[in-house]
């Protein structure tokens, strides 16, 4: 099974087994990892799944789509080059070790 790490904290790192299919969010809320809520269930209609991904790993995650851009842009805070919504990214198992943080304080 793949693997994602989310970085909640500097002293707290949490290594969540997914499952090929399932997204960074439901791992994260199915893990119990804090920060991520997924209050629109993976609709794309809110950012309470909103984390940045690592440097390292934007290439194999990708950017985010025209719409997901937007409510990033309108629906937090710190929106940058990181910033990605849990709910959109899909693991495989090439996004094996993908490191993110969880960004709850952003939501506007």
């Amino acid at each position: 099974m793949p693997k994602v790490v989310y970085i909640v904290s500097d002293e707290d790192k949490r290594e969540v087994e997914a499952s090929v299919g399932e997204t960074v969010m439901s791992a994260a809320v199915r893990s119990g990892v804090p920060g991520i809520v997924g209050e629109c269930g993976g609709q794309l209609s809110c950012a309470t799944c909103h984390v940045w991904v690592r440097d390292e790993d934007r290439d194999r995650v990708g950017g985010p789509s025209e719409v997901e851009a937007d409510l990033l842009d309108l629906g937090v805070s710190d929106f940058s080059e990181a910033s990605r919504l849990g709910c959109q990214i899909t693991i495989t198992d090439e996004l094996n070790g993908l490191v993110v943080e969880p960004r709850p304080e952003a939501w506007h």
